[in-house]
């Protein structure tokens, strides 16, 4: 719910304080999603585990952070974006420190579950709460910010946890990273009004929320599995590989895996900014995604220079298309403004589910057959899922909570019109 509809406008200062509060939490989300990248030869090395447990490490947050984007919308459409968003930075964090503790493998892959499921609890409350600070027409460059930002605190994590895990070791980067996002939810409590991120005053429609029955939600959670997949395993991967196969130093592998994340911070505001100019949204998923994937088919074959040309257009392009992804439910007109946060939810959820499983059949493939063929899957997979895109309704001109037009796609199971 925005602060109009409380009837008490938030004033500009308040706005921006929890901006970029909301901005700084979401590094802070992203450098504990990625710092385990960089730590992963140690981590095998500590507990006796290969790659394929590196992959199942990763997939552990994923599979949390994903089954828990549902519940995300549904509880922050009860108690409010602010309070669930919130909550789940406070859950990241003290997982991510525990996992610094971890006595074992399986305690440090159950740890990595639980804090991705405060990553999950995070993210759609969040980027609803980010949108509901500003009017329609005005959403697109700090909602394309905010989720840039991912990739800030991606690239920090990289860096940061390439230079901390030789000089400190791999429990003292895990455990820093949990202690600083702490510290930025104890702040984001004291800055972020209550008003802010409200629940809904509207009473919630009996049955299924109508969220959850529209055909975009899951056209665009599908498409999106391939990618989603892809630019984890890349982030995530990118480090060992350049440390252990082409015998990079660790800052350089930590430097050049920050380049598969870091341009994506422009290309997040560039992607919003388009999202709400322009309305042909399928054209703009598939040109990116295909142009994305089609320079990671060149990595094989690529020297650290050409690794960085690759990963600067690789996570630009999927900059762009995250962004206009979480615009894209804001003109969705059949879903109430109070469901945006669980339409996000739905698709992210759906993403990570199935990037999960992509990045864990990457770490099967690099196990059996190498990195080269890992690589070339992942490109694959990037292109295959778009198929789903197919189900994409045409976005319309003004923002949800509207009642529907005349002819604009009915949710799931709705009759046509």
């Amino acid at each position: 719910m925005t602060a109009e509809e409380l009837g008490v406008p938030l004033p500009s200062r308040t706005v921006r304080r929890a901006t970029v509060l909301l901005i700084a939490l979401r590094i802070g989300y992203a450098y504990n999603w990625f710092d385990v990248g960089p730590a992963l030869p140690a981590i095998g090395s500590h507990f006796s585990v290969g790659v394929a447990d590196w992959g199942l490490l990763l997939a552990a947050f994923l599979v949390g952070a994903g089954g828990f984007q549902v519940p995300a919308g549904l509880l922050a459409r009860r108690y409010g974006s602010r309070l669930v968003s919130l909550a789940g930075t406070g859950l990241l964090a003290v997982g991510s420190l525990g996992g610094a503790f971890a006595p074992d493998f399986p305690a440090l892959l159950a740890l990595r579950l639980f804090a991705g499921i405060g990553a999950g609890l995070f993210f759609s409350p969040a980027i609803g709460l980010v949108a509901s600070l500003y009017p329609e027409g005005r959403r697109g460059v700090p909602v394309g910010t905010f989720s840039s930002a991912f990739s800030a605190g991606a690239a920090l994590g990289l860096l940061g946890s390439s230079f901390l895990v030789p000089l400190l070791g791999w429990r003292w980067a895990l455990a820093i990273g949990g202690i600083m996002l702490g510290v930025v939810t104890l702040a984001a409590l004291i800055g972020i009004p209550r008003t802010a991120g409200a629940p809904s005053r509207t009473p919630s429609a009996a049955g299924i929320p109508t969220a959850l029955r529209f055909r975009g939600t899951w056209a665009v959670g599908l498409a999106f599995i391939g990618l989603e997949g892809a630019s984890f395993a890349t982030g995530q991967f990118i480090v060992p590989y350049g440390e252990t196969v082409l015998g990079w130093a660790a800052l350089l592998a930590g430097g050049v895996g920050m380049m598969f994340v870091l341009p994506s911070v422009i290309g997040g505001p560039v992607g919003g900014s388009v999202a709400e100019r322009y309305r042909n949204h399928r054209t703009q998923f598939v040109v990116t995604a295909v142009l994305a994937a089609a320079v990671l088919l060149a990595l094989p074959v690529a020297g650290w220079e050409v690794a960085i040309a690759i990963g600067t257009v690789f996570s630009f392009g999927y900059g762009v298309i995250y962004a206009v992804m979480y615009v894209l439910p804001h003109y969705w007109r059949s879903i109430p403004s109070g469901e945006i946060p669980l339409a996000i939810g739905l698709f992210n959820s759906i993403q990570l589910a199935g990037g999960a499983v992509v990045s864990a059949l990457f770490a099967w493939v690099v196990a059996e057959h190498g990195y080269s063929v890992g690589w070339w899957f992942l490109s694959g997979a990037m292109v295959a899922t778009l198929v789903a895109l197919v189900a994409l309704p045409p976005t319309p001109s003004s923002a949800a909570g509207h009642p529907p037009a005349a002819g604009e796609p009915a949710p799931l199971g709705a009759p046509d019109r």
